[in-house]
């Protein structure tokens, strides 16, 4: 897609917008136009009453333009009312090109929520809230009650964040097999594999040198995950190692949340789980994605329908007390009804949390663009998604976590559902950005955040990323870096 852009505009914002239309869409500065390449023209300019922005996009010999202006006013910053405008803008063109709106409107980021969240801080009621979210970011009025409850929910389980906030991220980038959908570092080849004893064992001395370093710093350590990957890959004797390094590390501290992600059901069994739980593990996901065999079998996960249920009743024997579960609306080969039964056989089970995503292909998956899977209108992902938030909050799930990727089918969204006081805690701090994670493992990135920095009065975040590949962890010695990273950090914007 080609972009001409004239004004103070951030371009990167009007990627992601035309994106919404354009699913995959690359702007290579370089590429040539023709008749099959979007061409978008777009000004921003400066009006008595606030800015003026217009667009013209071409294709295949069909043109659309649009004009709309925001005007100022006390509760919009002068940045996002240039953002409004030329949100508006571009989405009237594009969409009259297209003959499609986004339930979603101008809104691109990864938190939705965000625009929801600002306004209810700023005293602006939960009425007006879903009012402007639809007036001024042309939010479909459901998405806008959706984002206001997940924020009000999220306000009520964070309260006030504590300046010395911070979780613990432990990554396992392993898993048995690769599913087609995925985007996640993990690996799943033989010699990678081999690995992971000499990986663990480096893991779990770093984890504890992590923790005594945050402990030095004066940190407050609120939650645990173990991530991956898929973590219950590890042999019970591993996991033990992992397990027993974490929970001498941590003491006898209250810990809020202790996550084991386990994941795939195929390699999921009571001694793993009785093992977890021996060291504090009181959360764990186990993810089927769908409760179709034939989708199953398409996404090339290697478990079946009968490993999960098995899983599942094993996490519960073993006592675990929050269990969540993971689905996905819009995979390539389900349908509504496939997807409905699937969330039914869910509810049925009455997990404490229940995870929908929404299908979306990254560059680094097996699927990839030619494939022909990216969708703007999503087919019946959005059905789906519609089915699997009635149906959740009609069993008194309530939506706590909300989040979206580029290129999901029809621009959906993904959302935490949870039944009352079982949600999932790092899930919040982690997206909204409220305290500081600390990564241990290849592929990890720590987060340092200060909520006000002391010379800028705004929020501060610098991250630290580890060795991406496992192989590169073990060479490498990350601990001194991310230690002094973290010592540094705190020196500069908390300590005083």
């Amino acid at each position: 897609m080609i972009l001409h852009i004239d004004g103070d505009i951030n371009r990167y914002y009007v990627q992601t917008l035309s994106m919404i239309f354009f699913p995959g869409a690359t702007f290579a500065p370089d590429e040539e136009a023709g008749e099959d390449v979007p061409e978008l023209y777009l000004t921003l300019e400066k009006s008595p009453n606030g800015y003026v922005a217009t667009t013209k996009v071409t294709l295949n010999g069909k043109s659309a333009e649009a004009q709309r202006e925001c005007e100022a006013r006390e509760d919009l910053s002068d940045e996002r009312c240039r953002k409004v405008a030329v949100g508006a803008s571009v989405t009237a063109a594009l969409g009259e090109l297209l003959e499609y709106r986004s339930s979603w409107g101008i809104l691109t980021g990864v938190r939705p929520t965000k625009v929801a969240t600002e306004m209810l801080g700023k005293g602006i009621s939960k009425t007006k809230t879903k009012r402007l979210l639809v007036q001024d970011y042309l939010v479909s009025a459901k998405k806008a009650a959706l984002a206001t409850e997940v924020a009000l929910n999220e306000q009520r389980i964070m309260g006030t964040p504590e300046t010395r906030d911070c979780s613990i991220y432990v990554s396992i980038p392993f898993c048995p097999s690769r599913c087609a959908y995925c985007s996640f570092v993990s690996y799943t080849s033989k010699k990678l594999l081999s690995l992971i004893p000499e990986y663990v064992h480096r893991l779990a001395a770093e984890v504890k040198e992590a923790i005594a370093a945050a402990d030095r710093c004066g940190l407050r350590i609120k939650t645990v995950y173990i991530g991956g990957g898929t973590p219950s890959i590890l042999e019970p004797e591993l996991l033990e190692v992992l397990m027993s390094s974490l929970a001498e590390a941590l003491g006898d501290r209250e810990i809020e949340e202790f996550t084991f992600e386990a994941g795939r059901p195929d390699t999921i069994t009571a001694e793993k789980l009785a093992i977890a739980k021996k060291y504090g593990a009181n959360r764990i996901s186990v993810n089927p994605q769908t409760l179709s065999a034939e989708v199953l079998s398409g996404i090339g996960r290697s478990h079946t329908v009968e490993d999960f249920y098995r899983a599942f009743s094993t996490a519960r024997e073993v006592g675990i007390d929050c269990i969540n579960t993971d689905l996905i609306a819009g995979l390539p080969g389900d349908t509504f009804t496939r997807f409905a039964e699937s969330m039914d056989g869910i509810l049925a089970l009455r997990p404490e949390n229940i995870t929908v995503h929404t299908f979306c292909v990254k560059r680094s998956a097996t699927w990839r663009q030619s494939s022909g899977i990216y969708s703007m209108r999503g087919g019946d992902a959005g059905k789906c998604v519609d089915y699997s938030q009635i149906k959740a909050q009609q069993a008194l799930y309530k939506p706590y976590y909300l989040y979206r990727q580029k290129n999901t089918v029809g621009n959906y969204e993904n959302v935490g559902f949870a039944l009352e006081g079982k949600e999932g805690r790092y899930n919040i701090y982690m997206m909204e950005e409220v305290h500081s994670i600390i990564a241990v493992g290849a592929g990890a990135v720590s987060k340092f955040v200060c909520l006000r920095s002391p010379t800028t009065g705004k929020p501060t975040i610098k991250r630290q990323f580890n060795a991406k590949y496992p192989y590169e962890y073990l060479k490498a010695d990350s601990i001194p870096s991310l230690v002094s990273s973290m010592e540094a950090f705190c020196e500069e914007f908390l300590d005083g």
